[in-house]
């Protein structure tokens, strides 16, 4: 009584209760499984099973199964936390998050067995299967017959974009497994700079490795729309749907003179790098060859050190880029230390 000055209130328990198919969510005073069956009014049988046992101290978030028991509608309630969905047509689905060990495997499978005496609810058996909604897994008890009908009980409407695995018309079985991905297709525009070209005629009246720019390059700008997927709320793909020029690019023009002088090896070079000699087919002709760093105008020996052989070349473009390679020969310079068809040299060059 206020009164006296004293107020109990017993300690309260939420626990999930499973009959048959039933499940109800109940917060308690009772302080084991039994009383709490007792409370609830629940008659045991002969041949019921009671998971776990009747001597159980009661703790928040435990699920206790009573099996068998006659077939009842199954319950409503949120997904995700071991709890039910249930559609209007009378459709339901028990899930609680799936793992591979643990108590969400083990009550599982305790759900299983106790559909076991329930096997149709409405009219359709219930089978366990596995959903797997956005990258989260779920273990589930339904009595859903396919997995269209699972995906509306647990409160999924697939559009046009999103992704269902096995298709929706597809009858369910005990361990199938149901893969819902949601996805968004959105696009987005921005503006990319196209870089201009560079075209090099090669003329005698200059000196090896002298450059004269003609008439100097420019870049484009294009508008560029580009299609992103969306998985899950992860980008999974992206790529260029639609390009316009809004500014074409101007080449830029320029002379070189690429022959190499007929000049003895100098042994005073102190700059020397081995690795792969390649070649490519420069728009001139003549003792050149492209390296990524050496200055335009250096002139460059080119050892093969596999026979010994020599030439002399200046460098004159830009590359080779790809790993372990330091040197890309004209066709001529190549020809000088092997046949085109060895295809790649293992070289000194010193300059």
């Amino acid at each position: 009584m206020l009164a006296g000055g004293v107020l109990y209130v017993a300690a309260q328990t939420n626990v999930t209760l499973i009959v048959g198919s039933h499940v109800e969510s109940i917060s308690t005073s009772s302080g084991n499984v039994r009383e709490l069956l007792e409370v609830e009014g629940i008659e045991l049988s002969d041949d019921s099973r009671v998971v776990p046992p009747l001597a159980t101290v009661l703790a928040d978030g435990m699920t206790v199964v009573v099996s068998p028991a006659p077939a009842a509608p199954l319950a409503l309630r949120d997904a995700g936390t071991g709890t039910a969905y249930q559609a209007l047509t009378g459709v339901g689905v028990w899930a609680v998050e799936g793992t591979s060990s643990g108590p969400a495997v083990r009550i599982a499978a305790e759900l299983v067995e106790a559909s076991a005496s329930a096997s149709r609810v409405g009219t359709s058996p219930v089978v366990s299967v596995r959903a797997v909604v956005a990258g989260k897994v779920y273990d589930v008890l339904t009595n859903a017959r396919t997995t269209g009908e699972l995906l509306s009980a647990m409160g999924i409407a697939p559009d046009a974009d999103d992704r269902v695995l096995p298709l929706p018309s597809t009858p369910l079985h005990v361990g199938a497994t149901v893969s819902f991905d949601r996805v968004s297709e959105l696009t987005t525009n921005h503006l990319r700079s196209i870089p201009f070209p560079v075209r090099t005629t090669w003329t005698s009246e200059l000196a090896p490795g002298e450059v004269q720019v003609i008439a100097p390059g420019s870049a484009g700008l294009a508008y560029v729309t580009e299609g992103v997927v969306w998985v899950n709320g992860r980008v999974e793909s992206r790529g260029v749907v639609a390009e316009r020029v809004l500014r074409p690019t101007r080449a830029e023009i320029r002379l070189s003179g690429p022959k190499s002088p007929a000049i003895p090896q100098d042994s005073s070079r102190d700059h020397e790098a081995t690795g792969g000699a390649t070649w490519y087919d420069p728009p001139w002709s003549g003792l050149t060859a492209a390296s990524p760093w050496i200055p335009f105008g250096t002139l460059v020996t080119v050892t093969d050190l596999a026979t010994g052989r020599t030439v002399i070349v200046v460098i004159d473009d830009r590359g080779p880029f790809g790993a372990g390679r330091i040197i890309d020969l004209s066709p001529e310079a190549f020809s000088a230390l092997a046949l085109l068809g060895r295809g790649v040299l293992h070289v000194r060059i010193s300059w």
